[in-house]
């Protein structure tokens, strides 16, 4: 076969790569992403690839589209990324389980999943395992099980702490539940602890998103991730917006709210590393990071997304459609695309921007260089770190309008 693909190509059906691709492939950092689909509740501000029971068929749903059979398939990936690999992906650095509800699968099916990749590829001695749970998905026994069996990292959907604003989000959980899934975790020896939260849902007062911050510190976690609420097309809160029956969320109340979590966070002792990322130190996602660094990384399970030596694929979306191809012995990859020179020079800016680290300033072009003198002076960029030979570093104003930041340095 050709050594690169032209951009678009349907994935082969054997999912092998161009050799271009897995080049120094050893090298560089590599890690797994686990996508697992089942939702009890599809939230209405979700757009990710989830699917609840009765979507799928409930009992009578067929194969792959089940929650006791999706093990079998998701096994089956990672023992073909063995195959398209070989010896080049070992060791795994971090592993990653999102969704869509993890742990709405028995603990011993994640376990499961988690061993195959380390008897495929073996786990670095240090590696970083995550997954995702809602507050009300997960009980005691089941993260003894899931420590036990490898995982070191446990990331909790907690949203907000305050019931009005859950209900418009269409979360289903007991705000009240959240320090006791903590502590859970904390007795069944997770030494990371994150929580996730959304800002800017409507009715969200600035005094109860002040409740949300202070409830989730309460709780003393390792990692906080908070997101402003988009409103994605396409979803119920997208129909409900459109319909007049929520406001959509307001730039200015987004901004204030950024900087209340950013001053109450740096406080606490968790510090910024990624716009919507704090973490006290040395326990950053490194998983993530992974992903802003543009690493190596195969994504199992379906609508999945992997990138491996400048080729990104995704797979079929549909967990039936992803658990037959599979089952014939087919790469379940829909299509890929080559990610030429230039295109990483492009997605290197738009995500290593994000970075406390900030991104090298000879990774930008000319006009991008001749657009940091305006930045400094609007104060959007670090002054002191944004030399000729050093790095661009967003403000906390930078970070409010980093979207922004990157179209200037793009030109």
């Amino acid at each position: 076969m050709p050594s690169t693909p032209p951009p678009g190509d349907p994935v082969p059906a054997d999912g092998s790569l161009p050799t271009d691709a897995l080049a120094g492939l050893g090298e560089r950092p590599f890690a797994f992403y686990v996508h697992v689909p089942f939702c009890r509740v599809r939230c209405g501000y979700c757009d990710f690839n989830t699917y609840t029971a009765s979507e799928l068929g409930g009992a009578d749903a067929p194969r792959g589209a089940s929650r006791a059979s999706y093990v079998d398939a998701a096994v089956a990936e990672v023992r073909l990324a063995r195959r398209v690999l070989g010896e080049a992906g070992r060791p795994v650095d971090t592993v990653f389980f999102g969704g869509g509800t993890p742990t709405l699968l028995p603990p011993a099916h994640l376990t499961a999943v988690l061993g195959a990749i380390d008897e495929e590829f073996g786990l670095a001695p240090d590696a970083e395992v995550t997954t995702e749970a809602n507050p009300d998905s997960v009980t005691r026994a089941d993260l003894d099980v899931l420590r036990a069996g490898g995982f070191t990292r446990v990331s909790f959907g907690m949203q907000s702490s305050v019931s009005h604003v859950l209900r418009v989000l269409d979360r289903t959980h007991d705000p009240a539940r959240v320090p006791g899934a903590v502590a859970d975790a904390r007795a069944a020896g997770f030494d990371e602890i994150s929580l996730d939260l959304i800002y800017g849902t409507a009715g969200e007062s600035v005094a109860d998103w002040r409740a949300s911050l202070e409830s989730a510190l309460a709780c003393e976690p390792d990692h906080v991730s908070a997101y402003s609420l988009i409103v994605e097309d396409g979803t119920a809160l997208a129909r409900r917006v459109r319909r007049g029956e929520v406001a959509a969320p307001d730039e200015d109340d987004l901004a204030d709210k950024y900087h209340l979590a950013d001053e109450v966070l740096t406080a606490a002792g968790l510090g910024w590393y990624e716009v919507s990322n704090w973490a006290r130190p040395g326990s950053e996602c490194r998983h993530n990071l992974a992903y802003w660094r543009s690493d190596d990384w195969w994504g199992v399970g379906p609508g999945a997304h992997s990138h491996v030596g400048g080729v990104r694929w995704w797979n079929v979306r549909h967990p039936v459609a992803y658990a037959d191809r599979l089952a014939a012995g087919l790469s379940p990859g829909h299509e890929r695309e080559l990610l030429d020179g230039e295109v990483r020079r492009v997605e290197r800016v738009l995500l290593e921007t994000r970075l406390r680290d900030g991104l090298p300033v000879d990774v930008l072009d000319a006009d991008g260089r001749a657009a940091l003198p305006d930045l400094r002076a609007r104060g959007l960029v670090e002054p002191a770190t944004a030399g000729v030979d050093g790095r661009v570093v967003l403000t906390r104003e930078g970070r409010l309008l980093a979207d922004g930041v990157v179209r200037d340095l793009l030109g």
